[in-house]
């Protein structure tokens, strides 16, 4: 039907007879002249006709944006002063001689064009036509090459492409579970994979050595801008490899996309440790673009009467810091007002701060609601050991080690990006040695990563004191996002044994969940480990998006759910019945 691709067309086909078909991008009548921007997947081109053609002349006086046409024409050179330098077809236009149309559009719920400005429940309702947006197109283009230079990145590495179960056994990785009724088998449920973890470790003892996969996984667990219900990672696993070795080539894979794709040298990846990168940045996924680390003071603060210091700076389990913000003149009361808000969001009971507008006047030359607290010469410390100017503001964080982190860390992001405090594009850096074991709320212990990652030190020194344990782990981030993760794995029964004593397994529970893995490993386990990479958020940072939403052809919205096929949904009662699923409406949804 078409001999050229719309964003093809150049000045080096002119005098050329072309057939082309796409949608009607844009529709102008200039005085008699009428002018469609056709467009395809490649791009936009600008047709012409014009009334010496009359039956082209006629339809195209018909169609509308979205109409799906197909032309002929011949291309010809744009005068001088029609030259659009914006588009790659800018130098030329085809003149129209014939024109069918293909399908009629009704008005599309928005328009298509840079001139959209609908929202994201709009687009998500009819998201097959907000795909055709260049934008939309130019992402999910940009989410295939990327698996493809992955894939071909890795076959030359000798890995193998192999698949995995999706309908697998619910194992602990730390979220909750998506469970499939079986039908077969009454009252047993299968689990979609969160990721094919214990699959791959499997595929290491069978010898396979080097394995990869761009695996589908679920995790029913609460979403943000950057988290789906079902997301796609990039999955590797590799044997009689150390921690170095792992890293190494998810550094050269991650290094060569990003020259690949953008034409970035990422340069040489540091590394910090967790413990390094909680007590400078109070996140383990630090954004190294700027600076504002944490400064601790709770070795100054810890005999002041101020009992919101002094509290925290006595208890084992809680920090007090300070965060220095160069100009910190720029923020208004209001701006302080409001960030406080927001550190209240990750549990913060406050945020204490101190304006410095002169160094030489002592205590007058400070502004804040806690001085009155402190002693000068405890407040002369803190200045001193922020390196504090005119015109800074410092803030504190007193409380728990976990509530610190979290709200001055989450501060720390959104002083960086109100204030655009970005000193570079792009930084990465790789976190490693996380702590192997987590205690919760009720005192119960979890695997930070999962129950297969090995211990730093001994079986003895782990059981011995679990929450003092750290692991052979390591995460790669960029911009402030982890892009990837990984450990070496347990391959000796024996250690991997004692992980599940920590969890509190019993040897009968250890068997049920896990039997299939313990007898693998009693027969020869090679030294293994690996690593995923999130596709999602890899490409959303390649396209310069901000949500992995924009980067998936069908995704789910913030509550787990599908606007355009309105899934999830409830199921016929006949289905149900022959599931052998019984569905109990508690009184407080009763009636939705």
């Amino acid at each position: 039907m078409r001999s050229h691709l719309c964003g093809h067309i150049r000045d080096s086909h002119i005098g050329e007879d072309v057939s082309l078909c796409g949608w009607v991008h844009r529709r102008r009548d200039h005085g008699g002249v009428i002018f469609l921007d056709v467009r395809d997947y490649t791009g936009v081109v600008q047709v012409v006709y014009d009334p010496d053609t009359e039956e082209a002349f006629a339809l195209a006086d018909q169609v509308r944006n979205e109409f799906v046409i197909r032309i002929e024409g011949y291309v010809r050179a744009r005068d001088d002063e029609a030259i659009n330098p914006k588009m790659a077809t800018g130098m030329i236009e085809v003149l129209g001689k014939k024109l069918t149309i293909l399908n009629r559009s009704e008005t599309p719920p928005f328009q298509l064009d840079e001139h959209s400005s609908a929202g994201e429940d709009v687009r998500l309702r009819n998201r097959a036509i907000d795909l055709r947006r260049p934008e939309m197109q130019d992402r999910l283009r940009l989410r295939s090459r990327v698996s493809h230079l992955v894939r071909q990145f890795l076959e030359e590495r000798d890995f193998v492409d192999i698949e995995t179960p999706i309908l697998t056994k619910a194992t602990p990785e730390g979220a909750r579970d998506y469970l499939v009724p079986s039908r077969v088998h009454p009252g047993n449920f299968y689990a979609l994979p969160q990721s094919p973890q214990i699959f791959k470790q499997l595929l290491m003892m069978s010898g396979f050595d080097r394995y990869y996969q761009i695996a589908r996984c679920f995790r029913d667990e609460d979403l943000r801008a950057d988290r789906q219900p079902e997301f796609t990672q990039i999955d590797l696993e590799m044997s009689f490899v150390d921690q170095a070795e792992v890293m190494e080539i998810t550094e050269s894979l991650i290094r060569g996309l990003f020259t690949e794709v953008l034409d970035v040298d990422l340069g040489e990846i540091p590394s910090l440790s967790w413990r390094e990168a909680m007590h400078r940045f109070g996140s383990d996924r630090p954004d190294l673009r700027f600076g504002l680390e944490f400064v601790d003071i709770g070795d100054l603060v810890g005999e002041v009467e101020f009992k919101v210091f002094s509290g925290p700076a006595n208890d084992d389990k809680s920090r007090v810091v300070a965060l220095r913000l160069p100009r910190g003149d720029r923020l208004s009361r209001r701006n302080l007002d409001d960030l406080t808000k927001f550190v209240g969001i990750y549990g913060a009971r406050g945020l204490a701060y101190i304006r410095v507008n002169s160094l030489d006047h002592g205590m007058e030359g400070l502004q804040s609601p806690i001085l009155k607290f402190l002693p000068e010469d405890v407040v002369n410390k803190i200045l001193e050991r922020c390196g504090a100017e005119v015109n800074d503001v410092i803030f504190f964080g007193a409380d728990k080690a976990s509530v610190v982190n979290d709200a001055l860390g989450a501060l720390r992001n959104k002083l960086a990006e109100d204030l655009d405090l970005y000193e570079k594009p792009w930084s990465s850096c790789w976190v490693t040695d996380f702590p192997m074991f987590e205690e919760s709320d009720d005192g119960s212990i979890s695997a930070v990563h999962h129950p297969f990652t090995k211990p730093l030190g001994s079986i003895e020194d782990m059981e011995s004191d679990p929450l003092a344990a750290l692991s052979h782990s390591y995460d790669i981030v960029i911009n402030g996002h982890e892009v990837g993760g990984g450990s070496i794995r347990v391959h000796d029964p024996d250690e991997q044994k004692a992980t599940f004593r920590v969890l509190k397994l019993s040897d009968n529970e250890a068997n049920v969940k896990f039997g299939f893995l313990l007898d693998a490993l009693k027969y020869g386990a090679p030294p293994h480990g690996g690593l995923a990479i999130g596709l999602d958020r890899l490409v959303m940072l390649l396209s310069g998006t901000h949500a992995i939403r924009d980067v998936i052809a069908f995704p789910k919205t913030q509550t787990a759910t599908c606007l355009l096929t309105s899934a999830p949904s409830e199921i016929d009662s006949e289905q149900l019945k022959e599931l052998g699923i019984t569905v109990k409406v508690s009184k407080e949804n009763e009636g939705e």
